[in-house]
């Protein structure tokens, strides 16, 4: 039987995964969502769950599968690793999702050689340039959700700070989705207007500097903050993930900070990490070559630096 279309493939049931699920069931995205889980009871309960509140949204398939459920997916989201644990970074999980990967990209390949793949998994920027390699796909059908969610907690926090609508509020946090991450206040503006000029916090108060250096510590560390309160987090992240895939399902070409290929920017080369970038049907058509400031440069250098050391110790 031929698949719906749009269709979905959610690789892992956890609580991302299944956020991630309920969050796509609700956008009305897709016609046709499978999860795909090592512990089928699991996938076979959260999707049981879902499918009784069908009656409430648009119509949709659900169910869960073994990995030849990825056939006919338009997109293979894959939140399947190891789990981050409370003081954890994320680099160290590398090893285990490494070995995780290794064992699913063949299958998830087998089955879907024509999707596009999302890769959520921690370290996501690693594990993007590792399903790059070993899924041997072209650069623009392989991306991670990088610091799009960094992003939104940035843009959250600067709304909070400056009394205005989220929504209006434009800046990135750029490079890898961890530690290295870092700011791009040189092009962070509300309206148009750069954000010292428009902010009537930021005009009053003498410590500019260390109220900006404040948001972006809270941004930072958000994720630690949330594992060790609740144990995961889910919500945010299942929403910038159906930003993702609206921005690919309906062509959008949003600039979004994904983590894709980068090829000489900045002095770097031959690593994945997140910058704005035009996505769209096809994936990752380019990524924007922002103006950064000097010191912006030598930040987003060090971030890939520290990647490319962990990448090195990988064998594929």
């Amino acid at each position: 039987m031929p698949s719906l279309k749009p269709k979905v493939a959610i690789i892992g049931a956890g609580s991302v995964g299944s956020s991630f699920a309920f969050a796509l069931m609700q956008s009305g995205l897709a016609r046709e969502i499978t999860l795909i889980d090592q512990n089928d009871k699991r996938a076979q309960g959260e999707c049981m769950d879902l499918n009784h509140g069908v009656s409430f949204v648009q119509p949709v398939k659900i169910y869960a599968s073994g990995f030849q459920g990825c056939e006919g997916a338009d997109i293979v989201v894959i939140t399947a690793g190891a789990k981050q644990e409370p003081g954890q970074s994320r680099i160290a999980l590398v090893k285990a999702n490494v070995d995780i990967f290794k064992t699913i990209l063949p299958l998830i390949i087998n089955h879907a050689p024509e999707a596009i793949l999302l890769v959520v998994t921690n370290p996501v920027d690693v594990l993007t340039y590792v399903t790059l390699k070993i899924s041997g796909f072209p650069v623009n059908r392989v991306l991670g959700s990088g610091t799009v969610l960094d992003s939104s907690r940035f843009r959250y926090l600067i709304s909070e700070h400056c009394k205005v609508d989220t929504r209006n509020v434009h800046a990135y946090i750029i490079g890898e989705h961890g530690d290295s991450e870092l700011p791009v206040w040189s092009n962070a503006n509300i309206g148009g207007m750069v954000l010292g000029k428009y902010c009537p916090v930021c005009s009053k108060e003498c410590d500019n500097k260390g109220e900006l250096a404040n948001i972006f510590e809270e941004v930072k560390n958000a994720a630690y903050k949330i594992i060790d309160a609740k144990g995961a987090t889910c919500y945010a992240v299942a929403l910038a993930l159906v930003r993702i895939t609206e921005a690919i399902l309906r062509n959008e070409n949003s600039i979004l900070p994904v983590s894709t290929l980068i090829r000489e920017y900045c002095g770097i080369d031959d690593v994945c990490l997140s910058v704005p970038s035009l996505v769209n049907s096809s994936g990752v058509e380019r990524f924007l070559r922002i103006d950064l400031s000097e010191e912006e440069q030598k930040q987003l250098k060090f971030s890939a630096d520290t990647l490319k050391e962990i990448i090195q110790t990988i064998k594929f």
